[in-house]
């Protein structure tokens, strides 16, 4: 059996059309380079819309519950830094 390994953070990044013409496929395909360039124990999952549109592009990291919306990507790539 495989060995499961759970990671320290989750990136859940909004790839709805709105989310994904503001900057939401970009961050999914910049997060997941970061990830694999061995930046921090994170997984990196795409959701298709969380029906908050109109605060486009939105991803939420967990643990914490954060939720940010209208992001800059370096700012998304800085909390998948810290270690708190």
């Amino acid at each position: 059996m495989a060995k499961f390994t759970v990671p320290d953070k989750v990136l859940f990044v909004c790839t709805g059309s709105k989310c994904a013409k503001r900057g939401g496929k970009s961050l999914y395909k910049t997060a997941g380079k970061f990830v694999k360039d061995g930046k921090g124990n994170v997984e990196v999952i795409r959701m298709e819309c969380t029906d908050r549109c109109d605060w486009a592009p939105i991803c939420t990291l967990s643990p914490g519950n954060i939720w940010l919306k209208e992001y800059e990507e370096k700012d998304v790539l800085k909390l998948l830094l810290d270690k708190n």
